[in-house]
């Protein structure tokens, strides 16, 4: 079965919630009309002619196709985390702040529902993400061009590539906490197979085998002090730090927060201002990493202890200096 059509059945089984999506079929359309328009894209043209592309101004690419491309992912990432971060309170809340948010988004408290959904998250982000592959794949091929990758790169740099969301981050670790769990409690409910904590040389690392050619490695070392991530926290463009690090890159204390940062700021990785604005602090990543090494982890607490009560001290005798002029 084609990817499309496969795609296609998925969404349409999804129907009755209503979620965004890629038009694949739309898109498609967009591409053959655009080939009727430029007969010089036709098969034998390509074929003699490697280095063959797109006009820099088709009014068919430029005005239709990667605009309605551009909506459909912001869309399907705007979702996705939205529901992934409603599902980490759910399960990360406790006594009065979790039966809120129970009342209030009607999910029934238990472990196998959050389970689920969890499940189905997954699954949406995977096969949007293949999709949204695909597509700029097709596009490449009928163009013979490059513009689809560099698309590719665009939404990336915009944060609406995926499987760069944070929340898909979380939803591993969550995964994996989750599967402890269950050895334990002898429950065998878990979100999606093939994804572990692997060490190596004492550096971590999640890797997570998703759907076919679709495979996540993640670095959990800490671009800053070098170190194992603790405390992580995610900035918008997607690159993760222990929350004292990013926030003495972004020149802000502790005390202040990381929003507190200017939008000048720039991340200490791809060097993109303004993204400090809304980090996501990643508390079942957390969890996994601190359950790792236990012995590590007490070392790394007290050194973040420290820390943190020398820049409270420092912040706050600052803020008396000023407030009496001495």
């Amino acid at each position: 079965m084609k990817f499309c059509k496969k795609y296609e059945e998925y969404m349409k089984a999804q129907g009755k919630k209503k979620l965004p999506g890629v038009g694949f079929k739309k898109l498609k359309k967009i591409l053959k009309t655009c080939t009727k328009k430029q007969p010089h894209l036709d098969a034998s043209f390509l074929t003699d002619h490697n280095n063959a592309t797109c006009p820099q101004n088709c009014p068919v690419c430029d005005g239709t196709f990667f605009p309605s491309l551009l909506e459909e992912m912001s869309a399907v990432v705007g979702f996705f985390n939205a529901r992934a971060r409603r599902l980490m309170q759910i399960h990360l809340s406790s006594g009065l702040s979790k039966c809120a948010i129970w009342f209030k988004g009607k999910v029934k408290g238990n472990r196998i529902a959050l389970t689920q959904e969890g499940r189905d998250l997954v699954t949406y982000a995977i096969i949007n993400a293949i999709a949204m592959r695909k597509i700029l794949k097709k596009y490449d091929k009928i163009h013979y061009s490059k513009q689809g990758q560099a698309f590719k790169s665009e939404a990336q740099t915009k944060h609406i590539e995926i499987l760069q969301s944070p929340w898909l981050c979380e939803l591993m670790a969550f995964h994996i906490n989750l599967r402890a769990y269950n050895a334990t409690s002898r429950n065998s409910t878990a979100l999606f197979e093939g994804c572990s904590l692997m060490l190596n040389d004492g550096k971590p690392s999640l890797r997570c085998d998703l759907f076919d050619s679709v495979k996540l490695d993640i670095d959990l070392t800490c671009a800053i002090c070098l170190e194992t991530l603790f405390d992580p926290v995610s900035l918008a463009c997607g690159h993760m730090f222990c929350y004292i690090c990013a926030c003495k890159a972004a020149s802000v204390t502790v005390v202040d927060g990381l929003k507190a940062a200017n939008r000048d700021q720039k991340c200490a990785i791809c060097r993109v201002d303004g993204v400090h604005e809304a980090p996501v602090r990643l508390e079942e990543l957390h969890i996994l990493l601190s359950q790792s090494s236990p012995e590590y982890w007490a070392e790394r607490r007290k050194a973040d202890k420290r820390e943190r009560v020398k820049q409270t001290k420092e912040h706050w005798e600052s803020q008396c200096r000023l407030f009496t002029g001495i």
